[in-house]
């Protein structure tokens, strides 16, 4: 029975006309592929939003979350602060003092039972300390308030808004309780509602750190407090991009923000939405009030800080939505031309190719800025999207490369600014023990001080930046050290205007030049040797001429001099004074570009003259006159 159905169907096809027959057979090539890829397309893309949506709300979570970290953490660099101004701690102490005297006294400490000596010392008291918060809370834009407290809980304050807490003598006793464990390191506190003396109410979150003296003895608490708006903007810019709700909670389920600052300071740790998020990053589907919804969250192992995105599906899924939609639509309107399409596919085929080889020989020409523009969901089209990501993926790796030897090119310059050569210093400390063994007296402690001091300036900020006033401070030490080595050979004049002084500058670019002439170009038939560094300043460069008047070089020395500074490989430790200029000529290179660096100038028995070219800067930046 079945069978002869079967052929029943293939006798009225049989049957049919060939033009019929070749558009049942075109409708059914068309309408099944067209009907497969809009569904596998429309799943893909579906998957493919939801996918690229979580991976992107993770990244954006992880850079928001890096500024908090980072913000948190110049809380608490501001809040050690107190343990390096010598001023806060002695009056702390003398607030101390003063308390623990009236205690044992029992007296009142009432204003009213103030005496005047009394009045002036907690006022000078209250100055001395209240000026100091004053400069911390300028430090850092967005700390609310900063408060110190003294052994007893009394409270000296500064707030930018001008809001301060009511509640001190609670705060107080709150963050002294928990801090009461630790040995001075900085507690994070997470949001907290407060009154201020505007009788409004506040949110903040708290960085908290007990004040020690320097035996470690506690004599103080000190609380820097951050405004939640510091967190406002951000979130509203991740709610923005991702069109969702944020919120942010501590590793406790205590809210530090929400989106509709509903949940401020309140403890969400018993709500399934919370004891979902577990590990450090990850995602979940929900359903609230009957709509589903995504979470998104991403942690800091810094602060255990969690930032929790939701966003609706509905939302999620518009720009699918309408792509089914779309996709729909060009599959009915597709099988209803199709008699048409396939009298036009040809052409319509070649051109296409065309365009594509058109735009693929812009490329091969250096033109990357080509797009394809895909106008169909079939062969070409994918192809044309292939294209177009291929490239994007091009740029992109153009783009990471450029990255990458920004990143070797900064490498690199550390690298050459850790090639400082340690003969000298070898040879110094030598000097120092025989000058210590044999003079016994305070010149080797001098020479002591003064190699300190280089050490500390060359050691120091690994960033290698300076000032010209710093530079030339250290080119004096060294020089005057020199002089302990050699009595009275030296002679150092400068001749750099004051208004330089604060001009920014890489760390040893004058003291190997100089440490250069004095062992290389040192002339023994003279008494004294004469070094001088002078400022030029042109329309365009600073121009500094070190100069000395030492044996000097022959044209054939200087001219392998200054061939193999203008070299771009790195320097050896070969040539004369080649480590110490090559060194200079490649970071001033590296650091300020290829127009600037040394140029040597040199005749045999009158003296060397050393160019060192820099960048000039704008006027602002460095003092000069207008």
């Amino acid at each position: 029975m079945k069978g002869r159905r079967i052929s029943g169907w293939w006798s009225v096809i049989g049957d049919m006309s060939m033009e019929r027959k070749l558009l049942l057979v075109f409708l059914i090539i068309i309408t099944l592929p067209l009907s497969f890829i809009s569904v596998f397309t429309f799943k893909s893309y579906s998957e493919s939003i939801q996918g690229n949506t979580i991976a992107y709300s993770e990244k954006l979570i992880d850079q928001m979350m890096d500024g908090v970290d980072d913000y948190i953490e110049d809380m608490k660099r501001i809040s050690s602060m107190p343990a390096y101004v010598n001023d806060i701690k002695q009056n702390l102490i003398r607030s101390n003092n003063y308390h623990e005297q009236k205690k044992i006294m029992g007296g009142a400490t009432g204003s009213a039972a103030l005496s005047p000596g009394d009045f002036d010392l907690l006022l000078s008291i209250q100055r001395g300390i209240e000026g100091n918060i004053s400069f911390i809370n300028n430090i850092k834009r967005g700390a609310n308030s900063v408060y110190i407290f003294d052994a007893y809980g009394n409270g000296y304050y500064s707030a930018k808004d001008g809001g301060v807490r009511l509640d001190l003598e609670q705060s107080y006793k709150y963050w002294s309780q928990q801090t009461k464990d630790s040995s001075g390191e900085a507690l994070l506190f997470g949001t907290q509602a407060y009154t201020s003396n505007l009788q409004s109410t506040r949110y903040a979150f708290t960085v908290v750190r007990k004040i020690v003296d320097g035996l470690l003895n506690p004599i103080g608490l000190i609380a820097v407090e951050a405004n939640i708006s510091n967190l406002e903007n951000q979130v509203k810019e991740l709610d923005k991009v991702t069109h969702g709700k944020s919120l942010i909670v501590d590793e406790k389920g205590m809210v530090i923000y929400d989106s509709d600052k509903k949940l401020l300071a309140t403890d969400i740790s018993d709500s399934d939405l919370f004891k979902r998020v577990g590990g450090i990053s990850g995602s979940f589907y929900d359903t609230v009030n009957g709509k589903e919804r995504l979470n998104i969250y991403s942690g800091s192992t810094k602060t255990n800080w969690k930032v929790i995105i939701s966003i609706p599906v509905d939302v999620l899924m518009r720009d699918v939505k309408l792509t089914r939609n779309t996709t729909l639509a060009a599959t009915l309107s597709i099988i209803v031309l199709a008699l048409i399409i396939s009298i036009i596919l040809s052409v319509a085929l070649t051109k296409s190719l065309t365009q594509m080889i058109q735009l693929m020989k812009k490329v091969q020409g250096g033109d990357l800025d080509v797009m394809f523009r895909v106008k169909r969901r079939d062969e070409i089209g994918l192809l044309g999207h292939q294209f177009n990501r291929m490239l994007a993926r091009i740029r992109q790796l153009i783009q990471d490369i450029y990255r990458i030897e920004e990143q070797k090119k900064e490498a690199e310059l550390h690298a050459l600014q850790s090639q400082i050569n340690p003969h000298f210093i070898y040879n110094t400390l030598e000097s120092i023990r025989m000058t210590a063994e044999l003079n016994d007296d305070v010149e080797a402690a001098d020479m002591i001080s003064i190699l300190g001091k280089l050490l500390r300036y060359s050691t120091s900020d690994l960033s290698g930046n300076t000032t010209l006033k710093q530079e030339l401070g250290y080119v004096r030490n060294y020089v005057e050290l020199l002089n302990y080595r050699y009595p009275n050979r030296f002679l150092l004049d400068i001749d750099v205007p004051k208004s330089l002084d604060n001009y920014p500058i890489i760390k040893l670019v004058f003291q190997p030049i100089i440490e250069n002439a004095a062992y290389h170009g040192l002339d023994d038939n003279k008494p004294q040797m004469h070094l001088s560094i002078r400022c030029e300043i042109t329309e365009q460069m600073l121009l500094f001429h070190i100069k000395d008047d030492g044996i000097g070089m022959d044209e054939k020395t200087l001219e392998k001099l200054n061939d193999g500074l203008q070299n771009e490989s790195p320097p050896k430790k070969s040539i004369n004074g080649g480590i110490g200029m090559k060194n200079v000529q490649q970071r001033v290179r590296l650091h300020y570009g290829a127009a600037f660096g040394i140029q040597v100038y040199s005749e045999l028995g009158r003296g060397t003259d050393v160019i060192l070219s820099l960048p000039l800067l704008e006027q602002e930046l460095i003092g000069l006159p207008e």
